[in-house]
């Protein structure tokens, strides 16, 4: 069951740590179209329109989603909550190019951890592959779960071409680790950016989480 924080509705933003954010920003920038704007700290925002996409900031290497929540705290594999409002989920416009537009935590099976911590419901508990609802009247896909031996959250982005988009990654210094391949979610394609951090990017998302926006 749902613990007692308010359900988590989708994410606040994406963070990235890298020990030399300008390159890697840049790369982001390129690929996805995002405008980039440098901050005081050192890090750099990359936005699509008035929407955050990511910020990158200098620190080890490592990816964190940011969810919204009451009652911000730290989770584990690479998650946390702050207060705020949701720029990216299920109830937020659909995604843009180069938008956040789904997540998935990929590793052992742990649902008891974030239905209790984010509010959430486990479509079907014993499935290899599963999606987390939100709870209330209107559930809907906020995130999904693959059971493996290791791994963490990974994040994807929206994108017209996901064929043109590996392309491009390679030529601005990024590889390609699967696809482009059609899986349920849609049209899909796992990449790292030149800094070893991996990402996914989705083909014209109707909706937050592409094909599970419609069920």
């Amino acid at each position: 069951m749902p613990g007692t924080h308010h359900p988590s509705r989708g994410l606040r933003r994406i963070e990235l740590a890298t020990p030399d954010p300008q390159p890697v920003a840049e790369f982001y920038a390129d690929l996805l179209g995002w405008i980039l704007i440098a901050e005081p700290d050192g890090a750099f925002t990359g936005w699509v329109g008035d929407r955050l996409a990511t910020r990158i900031h200098p620190g080890d290497t490592g990816t964190r989603i940011v969810f919204a929540d009451t009652h911000p705290r730290d989770l584990h594999h690479g998650a946390t909550t702050d207060r705020g409002r949701v720029l990216h989920g299920p109830w937020a416009p659909p995604p843009r190019p180069g938008e956040p537009c789904w997540v998935e935590h990929h590793g052992p099976t742990d649902d008891h951890h974030w239905t209790t911590e984010l509010g959430w419901t486990t479509r079907d508990p014993h499935a290899e592959f599963t999606l987390y609802d939100t709870t209330g009247d209107n559930p809907r896909p906020v995130a999904g779960r693959l059971t493996t031996a290791e791994g963490g959250w990974t994040r994807y982005y929206a994108v017209t071409d996901t064929t043109r988009t590996t392309h491009t990654a390679k030529q601005l210094g990024g590889t390609t680790l699967i696809g482009p391949t059609t899986v349920p979610t849609g049209t899909v394609a796992a990449l790292t950016d030149p800094a070893g951090n991996t990402f996914a990017i989705l083909e014209n998302p109707t909706g937050w989480g592409g094909t599970w926006a419609n069920r």
